[in-house]
């Protein structure tokens, strides 16, 4: 499985710690649906329904991040299960951030799919 950050935003932030170097954060999130493993690329396995959500974040705690407003898709393309996410920092093309997995039902073309405000976390491993 490659889920996790984009290796360009791992050595950034790997960089800024190690080397001094200034990390450029995304101006932006956005959300793309995936029924298998994104890949490294972000690209693999691709919804049917390929509308991109920006999703936004509440501050950071205790190495972990979530959504402060809810992702809906509406009136979606295609009948098939989410099973991933990618995030890119564009709402089309634009650079993959990394990817996760999702937890979720089924959907049938022209559902709605909604991620809850607080439903999609990220979080780094803090020592203990």
């Amino acid at each position: 499985m490659a889920t996790g950050l984009a290796a360009a935003v791992a050595n950034g932030f790997l960089d800024a710690i190690g080397n001094a170097a200034n990390y450029t954060a995304p101006t932006a999130n956005w959300v793309k649906l995936h029924v298998g493993d994104p890949g490294a690329a972000g690209a693999t396995n691709p919804a049917t329904e390929t509308t991109r959500k920006q999703a936004s974040f509440a501050a950071a705690a205790s190495g972990a991040i979530t959504t402060d407003a809810a992702l809906t898709w509406t009136n979606v393309a295609g009948t098939e299960d989410y099973t991933f996410f990618s995030m890119h920092d564009a709402a089309a093309a634009g650079a993959f951030i990394g990817s996760g997995s999702v937890t979720a039902n089924a959907v049938v073309a022209g559902d709605s799919f909604t991620v809850a405000t607080g439903d999609l976390d990220l979080s780094l491993s803090l020592a203990a």
